[in-house]
Protein backbone atom coordinates (compact mmCIF):
# COMPACT_ATOMS: atom_id res chain seq x y z
CA UNK A 1 0.00 0.00 0.00
CA UNK A 2 1.01 3.77 -1.02
CA UNK A 3 0.12 7.12 0.09
CA UNK A 4 -0.13 9.00 -3.44
CA UNK A 5 -1.46 12.44 -4.08
CA UNK A 6 -2.71 13.22 -7.32
CA UNK A 7 -2.14 16.99 -9.41
CA UNK A 8 -5.50 17.88 -10.89
CA UNK A 9 -6.42 21.34 -12.73
CA UNK A 10 -9.66 22.51 -10.68
CA UNK A 11 -12.38 22.28 -13.78
CA UNK A 12 -15.41 20.28 -13.32
CA UNK A 13 -14.07 17.89 -15.89
CA UNK A 14 -10.45 17.72 -14.54
CA UNK A 15 -11.69 16.69 -10.72
CA UNK A 16 -13.82 14.13 -11.91
CA UNK A 17 -11.04 12.14 -13.71
CA UNK A 18 -8.67 12.71 -10.98
CA UNK A 19 -10.98 11.13 -8.63
CA UNK A 20 -11.89 8.50 -10.99
CA UNK A 21 -8.59 7.55 -11.00
CA UNK A 22 -8.14 8.04 -7.16
CA UNK A 23 -11.08 5.32 -6.49
CA UNK A 24 -9.78 2.73 -8.37
CA UNK A 25 -5.85 3.46 -7.01
CA UNK A 26 -7.92 3.67 -3.12
CA UNK A 27 -9.73 0.17 -4.28
CA UNK A 28 -6.52 -1.49 -4.54
CA UNK A 29 -5.67 -0.50 -1.21
CA UNK A 30 -3.85 2.78 -1.73
CA UNK A 31 -4.34 6.09 0.29
CA UNK A 32 -4.81 8.80 -2.48
CA UNK A 33 -5.36 12.61 -1.74
CA UNK A 34 -5.93 15.48 -4.35
CA UNK A 35 -4.35 18.43 -4.86
CA UNK A 36 -6.55 20.63 -7.23
CA UNK A 37 -4.49 23.79 -9.27
CA UNK A 38 -5.43 26.38 -11.53
CA UNK A 39 -3.29 26.53 -14.78
CA UNK A 40 -2.32 29.42 -16.69
CA UNK A 41 -4.76 27.83 -19.49
CA UNK A 42 -7.11 28.24 -17.47
CA UNK A 43 -6.66 31.90 -16.29
CA UNK A 44 -6.37 32.66 -20.37
CA UNK A 45 -9.79 33.10 -21.63
CA UNK A 46 -9.37 36.08 -23.90
CA UNK A 47 -6.87 34.28 -26.60
CA UNK A 48 -6.39 31.18 -28.62
CA UNK A 49 -4.30 28.33 -27.62
CA UNK A 50 -2.23 28.57 -30.84
CA UNK A 51 -1.33 32.60 -29.57
CA UNK A 52 -0.57 32.10 -25.91
CA UNK A 53 1.83 28.67 -25.83
CA UNK A 54 -0.40 25.71 -26.51
CA UNK A 55 -1.17 22.83 -24.79
CA UNK A 56 1.37 23.19 -22.18
CA UNK A 57 0.14 25.78 -20.36
CA UNK A 58 -2.68 23.68 -18.94
CA UNK A 59 -0.25 20.63 -17.58
CA UNK A 60 3.08 23.20 -16.21
CA UNK A 61 2.16 23.79 -12.84
CA UNK A 62 1.20 20.12 -12.44
CA UNK A 63 4.71 19.33 -13.65
CA UNK A 64 5.79 21.52 -11.27
CA UNK A 65 4.37 19.69 -8.73
CA UNK A 66 5.23 16.53 -9.49
CA UNK A 67 9.07 17.99 -9.59
CA UNK A 68 8.71 19.25 -6.19
CA UNK A 69 7.46 16.21 -4.58
CA UNK A 70 3.72 17.91 -3.56
CA UNK A 71 2.37 15.02 -6.04
CA UNK A 72 3.17 11.85 -7.20
CA UNK A 73 0.75 11.74 -10.30
CA UNK A 74 -0.92 14.19 -12.55
CA UNK A 75 -4.17 12.69 -14.55
CA UNK A 76 -4.70 14.39 -17.61
CA UNK A 77 -6.77 14.02 -21.02
CA UNK A 78 -4.36 12.89 -23.29
CA UNK A 79 -5.11 15.26 -26.02
CA UNK A 80 -4.31 17.96 -23.99
CA UNK A 81 -0.83 16.43 -23.30
CA UNK A 82 2.14 17.93 -25.32
CA UNK A 83 3.33 15.56 -27.96
CA UNK A 84 6.77 15.70 -26.22
CA UNK A 85 7.26 15.99 -22.40
CA UNK A 86 9.50 17.75 -20.42
CA UNK A 87 13.33 15.79 -19.53
CA UNK A 88 12.36 14.28 -16.45
CA UNK A 89 8.68 13.45 -17.07
CA UNK A 90 7.26 10.39 -18.57
CA UNK A 91 3.66 9.12 -19.55
CA UNK A 92 3.54 6.23 -16.63
CA UNK A 93 -0.07 4.76 -18.00
CA UNK A 94 -3.14 5.27 -20.44
CA UNK A 95 -6.39 4.07 -19.43
CA UNK A 96 -9.22 2.58 -21.27
CA UNK A 97 -10.71 4.94 -23.70
CA UNK A 98 -14.04 6.88 -23.53
CA UNK A 99 -15.97 7.94 -26.52
CA UNK A 100 -13.09 9.51 -28.52
CA UNK A 101 -15.92 11.01 -31.16
CA UNK A 102 -16.85 14.69 -31.70
CA UNK A 103 -20.20 15.42 -30.51
CA UNK A 104 -22.61 18.30 -32.19
CA UNK A 105 -24.36 20.69 -29.29
CA UNK A 106 -27.09 22.89 -29.74
CA UNK A 107 -30.16 23.84 -28.70
CA UNK A 108 -31.92 24.35 -31.48
CA UNK A 109 -30.79 22.11 -34.40
CA UNK A 110 -30.43 18.51 -34.48
CA UNK A 111 -27.52 18.48 -36.97
CA UNK A 112 -25.36 19.76 -38.62
CA UNK A 113 -27.12 19.64 -41.75
CA UNK A 114 -29.82 21.59 -40.02
CA UNK A 115 -27.96 24.59 -39.52
CA UNK A 116 -29.00 27.39 -41.85
CA UNK A 117 -26.55 29.18 -43.90
CA UNK A 118 -24.31 31.72 -41.97
CA UNK A 119 -24.75 29.87 -38.73
CA UNK A 120 -22.41 30.31 -35.48
CA UNK A 121 -20.39 27.57 -34.50
CA UNK A 122 -18.19 28.58 -31.59
CA UNK A 123 -14.78 26.28 -31.41
CA UNK A 124 -11.56 27.27 -31.04
CA UNK A 125 -9.87 23.82 -32.60
CA UNK A 126 -7.96 24.27 -35.39
CA UNK A 127 -8.73 20.59 -36.27
CA UNK A 128 -12.42 21.14 -35.81
CA UNK A 129 -11.90 24.30 -37.86
CA UNK A 130 -10.38 22.93 -40.99
CA UNK A 131 -12.75 19.68 -40.52
CA UNK A 132 -16.02 22.28 -40.21
CA UNK A 133 -14.70 24.48 -43.15
CA UNK A 134 -14.51 21.14 -45.71
CA UNK A 135 -17.99 20.15 -45.27
CA UNK A 136 -19.70 23.60 -44.18
CA UNK A 137 -17.96 26.53 -46.04
CA UNK A 138 -20.47 28.68 -45.79
CA UNK A 139 -20.61 28.95 -42.21
CA UNK A 140 -19.22 31.46 -39.20
CA UNK A 141 -16.98 29.99 -37.14
CA UNK A 142 -16.53 31.71 -33.62
CA UNK A 143 -13.84 31.37 -31.23
CA UNK A 144 -14.79 29.02 -27.69
CA UNK A 145 -12.33 29.59 -24.82
CA UNK A 146 -13.08 28.48 -20.87
CA UNK A 147 -13.99 25.09 -19.28
CA UNK A 148 -16.99 22.81 -20.42
CA UNK A 149 -19.37 24.03 -17.97
CA UNK A 150 -18.47 27.37 -19.24
CA UNK A 151 -19.69 27.01 -23.08
CA UNK A 152 -22.05 25.16 -22.89
CA UNK A 153 -23.39 28.75 -20.77
CA UNK A 154 -22.29 30.60 -23.85
CA UNK A 155 -24.35 28.39 -26.13
CA UNK A 156 -27.17 28.35 -23.57
CA UNK A 157 -26.86 32.68 -23.80
CA UNK A 158 -27.60 32.30 -27.48
CA UNK A 159 -23.96 33.14 -28.60
CA UNK A 160 -24.02 30.40 -31.09
CA UNK A 161 -26.65 28.38 -32.67
CA UNK A 162 -24.11 25.25 -32.10
CA UNK A 163 -20.65 24.43 -30.88
CA UNK A 164 -18.84 21.69 -31.34
CA UNK A 165 -17.19 19.23 -27.91
CA UNK A 166 -15.56 16.27 -27.05
CA UNK A 167 -18.19 13.81 -26.29
CA UNK A 168 -16.35 11.69 -23.93
CA UNK A 169 -16.39 14.84 -21.42
CA UNK A 170 -19.97 15.22 -21.75
CA UNK A 171 -20.16 11.43 -20.99
CA UNK A 172 -18.21 11.26 -18.02
CA UNK A 173 -19.72 14.19 -16.08
CA UNK A 174 -23.54 12.54 -17.50
CA UNK A 175 -24.31 15.42 -19.36
CA UNK A 176 -25.20 13.31 -22.37
CA UNK A 177 -28.74 14.86 -22.54
CA UNK A 178 -26.93 17.52 -24.60
CA UNK A 179 -25.34 15.86 -27.25
CA UNK A 180 -27.95 15.70 -30.48
CA UNK A 181 -25.46 14.30 -32.36
CA UNK A 182 -22.08 12.39 -32.61
CA UNK A 183 -19.81 12.97 -35.74
CA UNK A 184 -18.42 10.08 -37.30
CA UNK A 185 -14.21 9.96 -37.27
CA UNK A 186 -15.26 9.37 -41.00
CA UNK A 187 -16.87 12.84 -40.70
CA UNK A 188 -14.93 14.65 -38.05
CA UNK A 189 -11.65 12.77 -37.31
CA UNK A 190 -10.60 13.19 -33.64
CA UNK A 191 -7.67 14.70 -32.24
CA UNK A 192 -4.93 12.38 -31.00
CA UNK A 193 -5.49 11.13 -27.58
CA UNK A 194 -9.05 12.17 -27.15
CA UNK A 195 -11.06 10.37 -24.86
CA UNK A 196 -8.41 8.77 -23.15
CA UNK A 197 -7.05 9.47 -20.18
CA UNK A 198 -3.18 9.51 -19.35
CA UNK A 199 -0.93 9.55 -16.23
CA UNK A 200 2.21 11.61 -16.35
CA UNK A 201 4.66 10.88 -13.50
CA UNK A 202 8.94 11.87 -12.95
CA UNK A 203 10.60 9.19 -14.95
CA UNK A 204 12.22 8.13 -11.62
CA UNK A 205 8.98 7.28 -9.75
CA UNK A 206 9.30 3.33 -10.36
CA UNK A 207 7.29 2.81 -7.39
CA UNK A 208 3.87 5.16 -9.29
CA UNK A 209 4.76 3.06 -12.87
CA UNK A 210 4.23 -0.20 -10.60
CA UNK A 211 0.91 1.18 -8.55
CA UNK A 212 -0.54 2.20 -12.53
CA UNK A 213 0.07 -0.73 -14.13
CA UNK A 214 -3.11 -2.76 -13.25
CA UNK A 215 -4.67 0.66 -15.06
CA UNK A 216 -2.99 0.39 -18.01
CA UNK A 217 -5.29 -0.55 -20.94
CA UNK A 218 -3.22 -1.90 -23.95
CA UNK A 219 -5.18 -1.33 -26.83
CA UNK A 220 -5.88 1.98 -26.00
CA UNK A 221 -1.89 2.67 -25.54
CA UNK A 222 -1.05 1.32 -28.80
CA UNK A 223 -3.37 3.36 -30.54
CA UNK A 224 -2.81 6.48 -28.84
CA UNK A 225 0.95 6.13 -29.41
CA UNK A 226 0.31 5.82 -33.14
CA UNK A 227 -1.41 8.70 -32.95
CA UNK A 228 0.96 10.87 -31.41
CA UNK A 229 3.30 9.53 -33.30
CA UNK A 230 1.79 11.42 -35.99
CA UNK A 231 0.97 14.31 -34.63
CA UNK A 232 4.36 15.02 -33.11
CA UNK A 233 6.12 13.84 -36.73
CA UNK A 234 4.02 16.74 -38.15
CA UNK A 235 4.88 19.26 -35.54
CA UNK A 236 1.45 18.77 -34.21
CA UNK A 237 0.64 21.32 -31.66
CA UNK A 238 -2.34 24.02 -31.08
CA UNK A 239 -1.50 25.80 -34.31
CA UNK A 240 -2.30 22.76 -36.71
CA UNK A 241 -5.31 21.47 -38.00
CA UNK A 242 -4.32 18.27 -37.43
CA UNK A 243 -6.66 14.81 -36.64
CA UNK A 244 -5.08 11.51 -36.09
CA UNK A 245 -7.20 8.55 -34.95
CA UNK A 246 -6.20 4.56 -34.64
CA UNK A 247 -8.39 1.23 -34.08
CA UNK A 248 -6.35 -2.02 -32.95
CA UNK A 249 -8.21 -4.82 -33.96
CA UNK A 250 -5.93 -8.45 -33.91
CA UNK A 251 -3.26 -6.88 -33.19
CA UNK A 252 -3.61 -4.86 -36.59
CA UNK A 253 -4.05 -1.45 -36.30
CA UNK A 254 -5.04 1.08 -38.60
CA UNK A 255 -4.67 4.66 -38.66
CA UNK A 256 -6.77 7.68 -40.31
CA UNK A 257 -5.05 11.08 -39.95
CA UNK A 258 -6.11 14.28 -41.28
CA UNK A 259 -4.66 17.92 -42.13
CA UNK A 260 -6.78 20.63 -43.18
CA UNK A 261 -6.29 24.74 -43.99
CA UNK A 262 -8.41 27.00 -41.71
CA UNK A 263 -8.80 29.53 -44.38
CA UNK A 264 -10.34 26.76 -46.46
CA UNK A 265 -7.79 27.39 -49.70
CA UNK A 266 -6.34 24.07 -49.86
CA UNK A 267 -8.07 20.76 -49.98
CA UNK A 268 -8.77 18.49 -46.85
CA UNK A 269 -5.97 16.16 -46.85
CA UNK A 270 -6.73 12.11 -45.31
CA UNK A 271 -4.36 9.10 -45.37
CA UNK A 272 -5.23 5.71 -44.48
CA UNK A 273 -2.16 2.82 -43.16
CA UNK A 274 -2.87 -0.55 -41.50
CA UNK A 275 -0.37 -2.37 -40.07
CA UNK A 276 0.87 -5.30 -37.58
CA UNK A 277 1.79 -3.74 -34.39
CA UNK A 278 2.86 -6.11 -31.27
CA UNK A 279 4.44 -2.62 -29.00
CA UNK A 280 4.54 0.90 -28.28
CA UNK A 281 8.17 1.08 -30.45
CA UNK A 282 6.08 -0.47 -33.94
CA UNK A 283 3.14 1.42 -32.90
CA UNK A 284 5.27 4.55 -33.29
CA UNK A 285 6.66 3.87 -36.64
CA UNK A 286 3.04 3.19 -38.11
CA UNK A 287 2.27 6.79 -36.84
CA UNK A 288 5.37 7.85 -38.45
CA UNK A 289 4.96 6.16 -41.86
CA UNK A 290 1.78 8.26 -41.96
CA UNK A 291 3.15 11.34 -40.90
CA UNK A 292 5.73 11.32 -43.73
CA UNK A 293 2.19 9.80 -45.97
CA UNK A 294 0.43 12.81 -45.00
CA UNK A 295 2.98 15.58 -45.40
CA UNK A 296 4.15 14.21 -48.52
CA UNK A 297 0.03 14.62 -49.99
CA UNK A 298 -0.21 17.79 -48.26
CA UNK A 299 2.75 19.06 -50.51
CA UNK A 300 1.28 17.26 -53.74
CA UNK A 301 -1.73 19.73 -53.16
CA UNK A 302 -0.02 22.74 -53.46
CA UNK A 303 0.86 23.51 -49.22
CA UNK A 304 4.09 24.79 -48.24
CA UNK A 305 5.96 23.64 -45.13
CA UNK A 306 5.20 26.93 -44.06
CA UNK A 307 1.43 25.62 -43.80
CA UNK A 308 2.65 22.61 -42.08
CA UNK A 309 4.50 24.51 -39.67
CA UNK A 310 2.20 26.76 -38.60
CA UNK A 311 -1.38 26.05 -39.86
CA UNK A 312 -4.66 20.01 -31.64
CA UNK A 313 -6.80 20.67 -29.64
CA UNK A 314 -7.82 22.57 -25.98
CA UNK A 315 -9.51 20.84 -23.16
CA UNK A 316 -13.14 19.61 -24.10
Amino acid sequence: MHQFTIATRESRLAMWQAEHVQALLSGMGHQVALLGMTTQGDQILDRALSQVGGKGLFVKELEVALEEKRADLAVHSLKDVPMELPEGFSLACVMAREDPRDAFVSNTYANLDALPQGAVVGTSSLRRVALLRAQRPDLRIEPLRGNLDTRLRKLDEGLYDAIVLAAAGLKRLGLSSRIRAVFEPSVMLPAAGQGALGIEVCSDRADVVAALAPLVHRTTWLAVAAERAVSRAMGGSCSMPLAAYATLSDDILTIDAAWGDTEGRLPLVRVRLSGPVSDLSSATDLGLRVANDLRAKVLAQGGTLAHLAASTDQPG
